[in-house]
């Protein structure tokens, strides 16, 4: 199998439209790793993603009767950059079927180079199912982001370049996961040219679909998937990339939304470049792997592989950076509501770096504080800050892996109500996009009261909100029936231990 890849991989011819990206050595990362860290910099092409390889290659390969019927797909990402300025570049007709959530940069980016934008649905698969319908209906041709020979093939000239421009030993590759077109095209050159390198595939934690379906030996569909890396926020690897992925890949690497922020601001400072969150997984993964393993000494490589983010990101991204690199650890912290109490914590923190405080006064309670600490990398400081406020008798709950606390109690500390009763916590997730806030609102209806609202666009494709309803046990069936009717994205978060202690209130703490 792998010589029919390796020739169309030599065969590809993808530099009439892409250049030969650079390798960069990562000064500052190899010396904190302990390894020397290279970086293969597909950030850097016209369309600031590998993607127009696979695409401009699979183009080139139809014939004049079917260029002539011109060519459509879905996406709502690089890949649409990546086929629009293909089919510029060969002259060919391009549609590119979007989810109305796409952000404007994209859009816009797609309609510059000529193709012509369908906005439809909130969803890829609404938009995926209508690119189908013009397949059917006008006999245009279907350019998959993924899930095609000649796709793989133009991905796989990465790693092509990759062995060229690093002919030393090296340890491993780490590759970023979505449908797979990328680690497939890039793991079956290595394993044909250099099989003693290890190819490592990276996941999102909330996207595993390769890792899921190399453990079940099949492919899998998962239930859902995490949205912040969006690039690669797919619920099945492909077909063809799987079957390359289980005789090439060694193994799978998942990282955590912290860890992909934190390697954001790895590659900012090592490069000056800001990779969208999808192109930096590579580098969360080839970290996660040297610290877990003990790798000391090896050269490590990774693709940067894509550096489309909005700019409205970028606020969200550095919140998490800290916590990612496990530089921070967040803290709730309950203080006796008397003077010099908040003295007598930041002593107890024995001169330690307080990163954020917030504390709202609140007459007759103790006094609960949202407190970020630094702590040194490496080690169980973490750990060991929680036990030493707690032998000097201070009640502690680490937040660092809550994602409401993180999200937005942090933004609400002193928003309890004395007033309010029967009080249910709800987390949402719903398509982000002009009065996409009003609609979610008028599907909630008038029946029930909302006592809490928390929304922040964080410029990604979904908006994350956290709503209070006041709500009798007896009822919550019936609300819970109504928001899976409207279909929105849902968790109950009433018993999250950031909500109870400092949110709810008075009357809501004592009524058990």
């Amino acid at each position: 199998m792998l010589d029919n890849y390796i020739k169309k991989i030599l065969d590809a011819r993808v530099y009439d439209v892409a250049i030969e990206s650079p390798l960069t050595h990562a000064a500052s990362l190899s010396k904190r790793l302990g390894n020397q860290v290279f970086l293969k910099r597909e950030d850097l092409q016209p369309v600031f993603s590998f993607k127009l390889r696979g695409a401009y290659n699979r183009v080139r390969q139809l014939s004049d009767k079917e260029k002539a019927k011109g060519v459509v797909a879905a996406s709502a990402g690089n890949h649409a950059q990546g086929l629009a300025l293909a089919a510029l570049k060969l002259g060919v007709k391009a549609t590119i079927v979007m989810p109305k959530t796409t952000p404007e940069i994209k859009v816009n980016s797609v309609r510059e180079k000529g193709a012509k934008v369908v906005l439809l649905g909130d969803t890829f698969d609404e938009a995926s199912e209508y690119a189908q319908r013009l397949v059917k209906e006008k006999g245009m041709i279907y350019i998959p982001p993924y899930d095609d020979e000649g796709v793989i093939a133009g991905q796989g000239t990465v790693a092509l370049e990759l062995l060229m421009q690093h002919t030393s030993p090296a340890h491993a590759v780490f590759v970023p996961v979505g449908g797979g077109g990328l680690i497939a095209g890039m793991a079956a050159y290595i394993k044909y040219v250099r099989p003693e390198i290890k190819v490592i595939g990276v996941e999102p934690e909330d996207a595993a679909c390769l890792k899921a379906a190399l453990k079940h030996n099949r492919r899998v569909i998962l239930d859902e998937v995490g949205i912040f890396a969006d690039g690669v926020a797919v619920r099945q690897i492909g077909k063809i990339p799987f079957e390359i992925a289980k005789e090439c890949v060694d193994e799978v690497v998942t990282v955590s939304t912290d860890e992909i922020c934190a390697a954001v601001k790895d590659i900012f400072d090592d490069t000056r470049a800001i990779a969208e969150p999808a192109g930096a997984i590579g580098v969360a993964g080839l970290k996660k792997y040297a610290q877990e393993r003990g790798i000391q000494g090896e050269n490590l490589l990774t693709v940067i592989s894509g550096a489309n983010v909005n700019f409205d990101r970028l606020r969200y991204i550095s919140e998490r950076t800290e916590i990612g690199e496990k530089r921070e650890v967040v803290l709730a912290v309950t203080l006796p509501e008397k003077p010099g109490s908040y003295k007598k914590f930041i002593q107890a923190l024995d001169k330690r770096n307080i990163t954020e405080f917030n504390y709202r006064f609140a007459h007759g309670y103790d006094a609960q504080v949202f407190v970020g600490v630094q702590i040194s990398t490496g080690g169980n400081e973490r750990e060991h800050v929680v036990s030493e406020l707690r032998n000097q008798g201070y009640p502690v709950e680490d937040m660092t892996d809550n994602e409401v606390a993180k999200l937005h109690i942090r933004h609400m500390v002193g928003g309890r109500s004395e007033g309010v009763g029967n009080e249910k916590v709800y987390r949402f997730e719903f398509p982000e996009r002009p009065g996409a806030l009003m609609k979610f609102l008028n599907s909630l209806g008038t029946k029930w009261n909302i006592s809490m609202f928390h929304y922040r666009n964080h410029g990604a494709a979904y908006s994350r909100v956290l709503m209070g309803v006041q709500l009798e046990n007896a009822d919550q069936p019936k609300f819970e029936s109504m928001l899976n009717k409207v279909g929105f994205r849902y968790w109950e978060e009433t018993q999250n231990k950031a909500y109870q202690m400092f949110l709810r209130g008075k009357n809501e703490t004592t009524k058990e």
